[in-house]
């Protein structure tokens, strides 16, 4: 007799950034068993976005195993909420207001979705696979275009009241300071995520009319400015000697509200390395509450950066009730 109760054990997840969206199968181990990815920025309309990213994960489950093996997908969204399942007035993705990404998907797909901050879910994914395994208090920053967070208490994320808890990025660091993206003035973000960063170069240069590598740049960002730091170029250090001082002074707030046992930095600028690191540690230290002082780790993740959200994504997959229209 054939049994009718399936068990699935396999889900898909969805990292959406600003320029890619990426999306894999993975199995209840863990392991990726395909995946694929298309620009995100190609889809200014949402419904054309939805009708591709939809397209596009039916291909892939059909290609790997059947539709029918899957049991729920998780999206990792920037200024996306898991209470409300909707990405909330995003300022790096194309669309704007209120977009209520859970419920076009599952009405699309027809099994369980849930969506979720991006900077929750990599906290999901180095909680479960990565540098805070085993860990119950801790702090996962992502540092990118934009400048997230999530923290662990007790073994359990807190995302509070709208599942907007750590949005530590758009705490004000400078009072009447540069403007961010999210309509602020003196964010931490708009000072350590990778505009503020390519502005602090842009200061630093015209402060001085110092020889630096970056005058002659066609395009600067944190990528090509930590090359530059790499050949010596001493404005280019200074850029991350600036950024990594003021990012110091915002985690040890941080810090010094919630007590973790680490802190583990991620993203594309934390590839910096010691040119940020070094500067981060030493601001940390300088500004944490005295009595955790030299007790709260600084890590950065060793998972690679796509690979994390997808694995947080799947992580969320997992712990949404499972549904099915076709049941």
């Amino acid at each position: 007799m054939q049994n009718t109760h399936l068990v699935k054990r396999r889900v898909i997840g969805v990292d959406i950034s600003n320029d890619r969206t990426s999306f894999a199968i993975v199995d209840v181990r863990g392991n990726i068993i395909a995946q694929n990815h298309f620009p995100t920025d190609d889809y200014k309309d949402l419904n054309h976005f939805v009708s591709k990213l939809t397209e596009e994960i039916l291909m892939l489950a059909e290609a790997n195993g059947g539709y029918e093996t899957i049991r729920s997908i998780g999206v990792s969204c920037p200024s996306a909420s898991v209470v409300s399942g909707c990405i909330e007035n995003a300022a790096n993705l194309p669309w704007k207001g209120l977009v209520p990404l859970e419920a076009m998907l599952r009405d699309r797909l027809g099994i369980a979705v849930a969506v979720g901050n991006d900077a929750h879910t990599s906290g999901l994914g180095e909680h479960m696979y990565g540098s805070a395994h085993g860990m119950k208090n801790f702090i996962v920053v992502s540092l990118g275009v934009g400048l997230g967070s999530c923290f662990f208490s007790e073994g359990r994320e807190h995302l509070g009241m709208k599942g907007y808890g750590g949005e530590v990025g758009h705490t004000c660091l400078v009072d009447h300071g540069r403007k961010c993206a999210c309509g602020k003035e003196g964010c931490l973000e708009a000072y350590v995520a990778a505009n503020g960063i390519v502005q602090t170069a842009q200061e630093l240069m015209a402060e001085s009319d110092q020889p630096s590598l970056m005058r002659d740049a066609k395009e600067l960002s944190p990528r090509i400015i930590k090359e530059f730091c790499d050949q010596g170029d001493e404005l280019a250090i200074e850029t991350f000697r600036r950024t990594g001082y003021l990012l110091g002074i915002g985690l040890a707030n941080y810090a010094s509200l919630v007590s973790p046992e680490a802190i583990i930095l991620t993203g594309g600028i934390v590839h910096a390395e010691q040119w940020l690191i070094d500067h981060v540690r030493d601001s940390f230290e300088s500004h944490v509450f005295g009595n955790i002082r030299g007790k709260v780790r600084l890590l950065v993740s060793d998972l690679n950066d796509g690979e994390r959200e997808i694995l947080g994504s799947c992580a969320l997959a997992w712990e949404v009730p499972e549904y099915s229209l076709f049941k």
